[in-house]
């Protein structure tokens, strides 16, 4: 299985692969969840310092905290894959 990685900013990259979703972090149930995995330590935090605009939840049960808004993350997969299947088709 191929690896697909996207730069998500400041020198981040990410495997799209193991994403579950990618949702805003402005409802109280997903800062709640923010909250408790901070205490068992599964908070990734991608922002460098930035205001959390996206919250990544992975297969692993990790949650990725992210700088990008979830409409730019998914723009850069779906410009991603269309660039794959364009040099797939060009073969």
């Amino acid at each position: 299985m191929n690896v697909e990685l996207i730069h998500i900013g400041f020198g981040n990259i990410l495997a799209v692969n193991r994403v579950i979703a990618i949702v805003s972090p402005n409802s109280a149930p997903i800062r709640r969840m923010i909250r408790e995995r901070k205490d068992s330590g599964l908070i990734i935090d991608m922002t460098s310092g930035r205001r959390t605009k996206s919250v990544i939840f992975t297969e692993g049960g990790h949650i990725i905290l992210a700088a990008l808004t979830p409409e730019t993350i998914a723009g850069r997969v779906m410009t991603e894959r269309e660039e794959i299947l364009k040099n797939e088709a060009a073969k």
